[in-house]
Parts: structure tokens; sequence; C-alpha cells
């Protein structure tokens, strides 16, 4: 936990990461989960906490591109069949703190090079979704949202756009409500275990509210900051480079 001396630190970069997060339809779980690496956080306030943040920060995300009309079903009860169990399943998994710390890092790389736009893109050209593999997709994704405490939208752009599935703002409004459900369904599986959320989470959470209306509403009016993305890039990066070159 970080002392005193740091808490507004860490309470002013959740507030921007929930505020970027929100832009682009993501819950900001690995964002979260990042700022908490840098603060030596344990992995049980980690892997709850998030999820908590995650669920309010996607739902207001969701709630602002479902206006807008991105919102499609279509596109989005293939994947949430099999990742709702899964994630639920995957919240009961306790990891050891030292593989946690690793998978989380790993996936803040994927986290980095969407916000860069490495990967992801958007493709004029689109196709009809493949159930089948969107069924996989969702069972894979949901597992490790459960096992990390994150919503899998960080995994989920970025598969939905390489294989054409869906346009940026299609992805993001069926991101934010995938991130939704799972992490309603993996903290679920948290409590029903009789994991204690932190005293503090509220706070966070009105933070993390705030930063993520923000965010989703400048996203809607096609706000834009190319800075802000290569400074939340760089905390990212520097969180996974800091969780997997820990010693054992």
């Amino acid at each position: 936990m970080p002392g005193q001396n740091f808490i507004w630190l860490f309470v002013l970069l959740l507030f921007f990461a929930a505020f970027l997060y929100a832009s682009v339809g993501h819950g900001g779980a690995s964002g979260y989960l990042a700022l908490m690496a840098l603060f030596s956080f344990s992995p049980t306030v980690m892997k709850s906490s998030a999820l908590v943040l995650n669920i309010f920060v996607s739902l207001i995300s969701f709630y602002q591109y479902y206006k807008g009309g991105h919102f499609k079903w279509k596109l989005f009860w293939p994947f949430i069949i099999t990742s709702i169990p899964a994630s639920f399943l995957g919240a009961y998994i306790t990891l050891d703190a030292l593989i946690y710390k690793r998978i989380l890092g790993i996936l803040l790389i994927f986290s980095v090079l969407r916000l860069m736009g490495i990967i992801g893109r958007e493709s004029i050209e689109l196709r009809d979704i493949n159930r089948k593999g969107a069924l996989v997709f969702g069972a894979i994704i949901g597992l490790f949202s459960g096992m990390i405490g994150i919503g899998g939208g960080i995994i989920l752009s970025p598969v939905i756009l390489l294989l054409h599935w869906g346009n940026m703002k299609q992805t993001a409004a069926v991101s934010a409500l995938f991130i939704f459900v799972n992490s309603v369904s993996g903290l679920s599986a948290l409590l029903m275990n009789g994991i204690a959320l932190d005293k503090l989470v509220y706070l966070w959470l009105l933070i993390a509210v705030a930063g993520g209306a923000a965010g989703a509403y400048f996203a809607r009016r096609k706000f834009s900051d190319n800075l802000l993305k290569f400074l939340l890039a760089g905390v990212l990066m520097v969180a996974s480079v800091k969780l997997l070159t820990m010693p054992e």
C-alpha cells in the first residue's frame, strides 16, 4: 500500500488512467493494476479493487457509446456466452504472487501496443463475425479476466479490429459492455470466496468514475490527445518492466 505522502499522487494518476481508458471504450483495469503495481499493492487488493473500478467506469463508457448508436448486439453476444462462466471460474484460481505479476506484465504490453496504435488498427472493409471463433476467444479472454482482475477489453479490442469484425466505435462499445459483464462475474466469484474489499476502494471508485465520465464524454465529441496516450503508455511500460523483472 502507498504511504500517506504518495496517496494523492496515486489518486491523480488513477483519475488520469480512468479518463483515458474510458475515452477508448475500456474500463481501465490494466491501468489501475499498473498503478497499483507501481505503488506496491498486494495481488489480492489489486485484483478485487480493479474489478470494482472496472464495473463502474466501463458501464459509463458503454452508456456513452450506446447513446451514440455504436453498439452492435450481434458483435457482442457470441463472446459473452463463454466469457462469463470462464471469468467466474478464473476468479477462483489463485496464482502465486510472482506468476500473477508476470502475467500482468505481459498483458500490460498488449495495452501499450493498443494505445500506440501498433495493434488493432481500424479497417474500412468489415467482415461478418465468426461465431465459433468468438466463442473460443470469449472463453480464453474470460478466463484471463477472472484470473488477473481485468475486464478483457485490452485483448478483445485488438481481436475484433484485427479480424475486421467491427470498426473502432463499434469495438469500443462492445468492449465496454464485455468488460462490465466479465468484471461483475469475476468480482461475484471473489466475494463468494470470502475476499474482502479494501476500505479505500470507495474513494478510488469516486475518482475513477469522475475520470471515466469525463473521458467518455470527450470521446463522443472526437476528443483526441496523443500526448496523453504517450504518457499513459509510458506509465504502463514502466509497470510492465517492473513486474517482469522483479526478483523471485
